[in-house]
């Protein structure tokens, strides 16, 4: 009798996670968060340590086509720095570990780490170490990230109660339609070599994909403003995705609003250009590393007037699910089809 095979792929990235972290047990007091949130968490004295890793592979989520080296160092760093951002925390040392084929030069790898010191000073993070290995095929990168944060700073994907305000940074959804012209263009240049790119009008969201920013600002201006969310977590995966998590996580259902869903007119007028929905870009589009997070009504106050931060949303008791309220006030089931590592 053949044994059973499952497909990664028919699990899902959440799915195998969940799956691998069953019948692990914690042996250390000190491991006070182990699998499921943005970062592990530590105990470290008067604070917690905060440890994250994330890993880039070429094919699967850059293509050195259209990514300059440089732009992928800063992303690489930056993703990492974004998840302890995701814990209200600070990040402070990180090692960067490559397997590297035989088509890349020494230059090569100087142009790539070039983007990694960028990132460092920019997050004021230090490179501490490392290893390098060979690759019969492809770039791989994999970054770890130590950070910490004051213990009654912390904050994970649960928390969140009745009637919290659901907040997310900047703008959404220009990441994933940047990465939809970085791939015309691509296919442009592969029909005819002697067609220059035209990305001239698309500079936002291009940069949006290719060098994305870890929102560390508004970390400091929380603390500043003596706001601890009552939940948080970076949005890599989409919105829709997250909210999920963030529902999972808390136990409470959530109602978005999608006159409040924040897109740049860029991001806007791309996704109409291509005959995509701008909404279905923001919900599930990813790679946009803003900060999604609750707070509570009486902090709306200190946020209100806030350029930069967005009140999409509040939450609601679990049975209520979790819902889009349309611009006509009908009341939607949220779909989480944000992009999955493992399909094909």
């Amino acid at each position: 009798m053949a044994e059973k095979r499952t497909e990664l792929s028919d699990l899902g990235e959440f799915g195998l996670i969940d799956k691998l972290a069953e019948g692990i047990s914690l042996n250390n007091s000190s491991t006070v968060k182990g699998i499921g949130d943005d970062a592990a968490v530590v105990e470290k004295d008067e604070h917690f340590a905060l440890l994250s890793t994330d890993m880039l592979v070429e094919g699967i989520h850059f293509d050195l086509s259209y990514c300059p080296l440089p732009h992928l160092g800063y992303k690489a760093v930056a993703v990492n720095v974004s998840d302890i951002a995701a814990m209200n925390g600070k990040p402070e040392q990180i090692t960067v570990s490559m397997a590297l084929s035989n088509r890349f030069s020494l230059e090569a790898i100087e142009a790539l780490y070039s983007g990694m010191k960028a990132a460092a000073n920019d997050y004021n993070v230090d490179i501490v170490g490392g290893d390098t290995t060979a690759s019969k095929s492809g770039l791989v990168i994999s970054v770890s990230v130590l950070g910490q944060v004051a213990k009654n700073k912390i904050t994970y994907r649960k928390g969140s109660g009745q009637n919290d305000i659901l907040c997310a940074t900047g703008d959404l959804g220009g990441a994933f339609i940047g990465l939809q012209v970085l791939e015309r263009e691509k296919q442009t240049f592969l029909a005819n070599p002697d067609m220059q790119p035209q990305l001239d009008k698309y500079q936002y969201i291009v940069q949006r994909q290719l060098k994305p920013s870890a929102r560390m600002d508004i970390i400091h201006e929380l603390k500043e403003l003596d706001i601890v969310p009552t939940s948080m977590m970076d949005i890599s995966d989409g919105l829709a995705s997250e909210v999920f998590h963030l529902s999972k996580h808390s136990q409470v259902g959530f109602a978005v609003y999608e006159d409040q869903l924040p897109i740049d007119k860029q991001t806007y007028d791309t996704a109409v250009e291509f005959n995509l929905d701008p909404i279905t870009a923001v919900l599930n589009g990813g790679e946009d590393y803003e900060l999604l997070f609750t707070i509570k009504q009486e902090d709306h106050p200190k946020l209100e007037k806030h350029r930069d931060i967005h009140f999409i949303g509040h939450a609601q008791t679990l049975d209520k699910g979790n819902v889009l309220i349309t611009k006509n006030g009908n009341h939607v089931p949220l779909k989480a089809q944000g992009w999955d590592h493992l399909s094909s």
